[in-house]
């Protein structure tokens, strides 16, 4: 029967027999402890209290009464206060009786309460003596009472209240071991209930723990089991086997369907999880069109399996975008870029990074483009600049040839003065004419200067040119390197191609810089020269003027045309030299321009392989701002007239007209020193 009890009814029992036992005791406690209240109560009351009630008395008596007799019959005191002090005595004995006498008395004390109240009358009658002998002022009278009457009648009333106080003692003592019997039964029923309920409650509480001890090892062991198999311990989860119809019955059965339930989906569940790992195993090795369908238990196994599948298929689709691009990578199409809206993550980056290297090879694809066009329109002007070099070297070789020939027809000259210099001294009369004729051939001698030295500046500003289209062509042969390093495998032949065209401008520089040493240093030598052939003409003008002195001067006239001759052979060798150089300049700008025709082809083929591509901002493209710099040269070239050269590619040369210009200077007398006409011709 106990143990078809519910749970809450055994703790009800457990605890309604706890509370029993405590009511019970705290009964006893307050019935017992009552009586001994009420047994203090009395000792106080009726004991203690009237104690300092006959004590007062006694001590009114003894003190106030019989003291103020005495000092009154001595005269320590007046007897009015012998007056007062008998009144007021009288009134607290009165007042200290009746107080007593209103408590509860014993039959014994009673008796002698009766006793003292008759004595006290034979007080109040000595009291009243004393108070009118104090009133009449006899002193006698006062002395015959204290001696005759006084103790007599005050010592028994004395003796009585002392009885009195010992009887109130005595039955002090007698509530005080009624009250100590009465605490010595309390304590034995108070224990003897206090062991009733601790078997009692030891009882209940052993049935109640057994009971809910062997139904919670039932209960552990159903859940150890079930927990076995939520862990994968076990295959089959136990139920919890408890039969009765308590709160652990309930739970039981509760729990049981809950664990059936729960093994059910943790089934479906295990399957659902079997089937996503299929699913990720698939993934891993690459395939991303899966899906799971089977239906969990689990609602988050749920949300789970359909998030799997969204991102399956997300992942799917993000794929095959990029997959879409690569496609059009392969073809040559650069202009498609992957949709990464609301695509965050890793995902994202490598949609970033797709769409990334679309803008990268997009953005070499043009720039290659617009190096290739830019090279293209650079090498039409490089072509353009190469044929004006070279149209400017044959020219500068047709000048120097014409200037050989002039240095000829001088040369010639020279001998001829030389082959006559005996002729003129011989006549004399002949002088004049030869004279004018040396003048005149002085001044051609000055043209002639004039026209090397303005050839010698063309041949100058077209090497100056040249160093230019060298540095130049160095410039753009090091971004031909740089694009074909760019370009990979296919610009490596563009790479020698740009490599040996930056060696030729190198060389093409260093023999222009030669050229132009040479070419300074010959423009020294002309000016000497013009300098000289000025000195000629004042010498001419000197020997027209001064006739007479020519015979003595013939001797060194021809000195100085045999020096003139040396020097003017000299001015040949020089020449030579140019006109040679002249024709290297026109190999190199040959060479030179079968380079740029190279380029330039390759340059094409770079823009044509650069429009078979589709790619972003192609149709953007523009050419690079190049400056232009196309140089074209017209050398004019006549005996009489020096030569022009018009250039645009650095600095604009103006035509200018070399003018003889004659410095107007006193008439310088030639010494016939040796060493004086050695000195000037040296420096011609």
């Amino acid at each position: 029967m106990f143990n078809n009890l519910q749970m809450k009814s055994k703790l009800m029992v457990l605890g309604v027999t706890s509370i029993v036992a405590l009511l019970v005791l705290g009964v006893l406690g307050i019935t017992q402890l009552s009586k001994v209240n009420d047994g203090l109560d009395r000792v106080y009351n009726d004991r203690v209290v009237p104690l300092e009630q006959l004590k007062i008395i006694a001590d009114e008596y003894a003190v106030n009464i019989v003291d103020t007799t005495h000092q009154a019959r001595n005269g320590n005191i007046s007897f009015a206060d012998c007056i007062s002090n008998i009144d007021r005595a009288n009134s607290m004995i009165s007042k200290q009786w009746s107080a007593y006498m209103a408590t509860t008395l014993t039959k014994d004390e009673a008796k002698i309460a009766t006793e003292v109240q008759n004595l006290m009358k034979g007080g109040d009658e000595i009291a009243t003596k004393i108070k009118n002998a104090c009133l009449s002022g006899d002193i006698d009278a006062l002395s015959e009472i204290t001696i005759n009457e006084l103790y007599p009648k005050i010592d028994p009333i004395g003796e009585r209240i002392s009885e009195l106080i010992k009887l109130q003692l005595d039955e002090a003592k007698k509530e005080t071991d009624l009250a100590f019997t009465i605490y010595q039964t309390s304590k034995t029923i108070i224990f003897i209930t206090i062991i009733i309920a601790f078997v009692l409650t030891i009882f209940f509480v052993m049935a109640v723990s057994k009971d809910i001890v062997v139904k919670l090892q039932v209960f552990q062991s159903g859940l150890l089991s079930f927990f076995s198999f939520l862990n994968k311990e076990s295959n089959k989860a136990q139920l919890v086997n408890i039969e009765s119809i308590d709160e652990f019955g309930q739970m039981a059965k509760i729990v049981n369907e809950n664990i059936s339930k729960i093994e059910t989906g943790l089934i479906k569940d295990n399957e659902t999880v079997k089937e996503a790992l299929s699913i990720v195993e698939k993934a891993k090795s690459g395939y991303l069109n899966v899906e799971i369908k089977s239906n969990p238990n689990n609602p988050e196994l749920k949300q789970l399996k359909d998030a799997i599948n969204s991102m399956a298929s997300g992942i799917k689709a993000n794929i095959d975008s990029v997959q879409k691009i690569l496609m059009e990578f392969a073809d040559y199409k650069f202009v498609s870029k992957v949709d990464d809206k609301n695509i965050q993550g890793d995902m994202a980056d490598l949609i970033k990074n797709v769409n990334f290297l679309t803008d990268e090879i997009s953005a070499l694809l043009k720039q290659n483009l617009i190096d290739g066009v830019t090279l293209d329109k650079s090498t039409d002007i490089l072509l353009e600049n190469v044929d004006v070099l070279s149209t400017s070297a044959n020219q500068a070789a047709a000048s120097l040839e014409e200037t050989a020939a002039a240095l000829e027809e001088i040369t010639a000259t020279v001998v001829s003065n030389s082959t006559h210099v005996s002729e003129m001294s011989q006549y004399s009369a002949q002088v004049s004419s030869s004279a004018k004729k040396g003048q005149e051939l002085a001044r051609s001698t000055t043209t002639a200067m004039d026209d090397i030295t303005n050839q010698v500046n063309l041949i100058t500003e077209a090497i100056t040119v040249i160093d230019q289209i060298a540095f130049q062509t160095n410039i753009l042969s090091l971004n031909a390197a740089v694009e074909a390093a760019t370009a990979g495998e296919a610009g490596k032949g563009f790479a020698v191609v740009a490599g040996e065209v930056r060696n030729l401008a190198s060389r093409s520089a260093e023999a222009a810089k030669e050229i132009k040493a040479i070419v300074e240093n010959a423009t020294a030598k002309a000016n000497q020269g013009k300098a000289i052939s000025n000195e000629m003409i004042k010498g001419y003008e000197e020997l027209l003027a001064n006739i007479n002195k020519t015979t003595q001067t013939i001797s060194e006239i021809a000195s100085a045309s045999k020096e003139q001759e040396a020097g003017i052979t000299q001015i040949n060798d020089a020449v030579t030299n140019l006109d040679q150089q002249t024709q290297q300049n026109a190999s190199i700008a040959a060479l030179v321009k079968d380079i740029a025709i190279e380029a330039d082809e390759l340059s094409k083929r770079m823009v044509n392989e650069a429009n078979l591509k589709e790619f972003l901002g192609k149709n953007d493209v523009k050419v690079e701002d190049i400056k232009r710099k196309k140089a074209t040269a017209s050398i004019q070239i006549s005996k009489k007239q020096p030569a022009k050269v018009k250039t645009s590619s650095i600095s604009k040369v103006e035509d200018e007209s070399v003018k003889a210009t004659k410095s107007v200077t006193p008439i310088k007398t030639i010494s016939p020193s040796k060493s004086s006409k050695d000195d000037e011709w040296e420096s011609f």
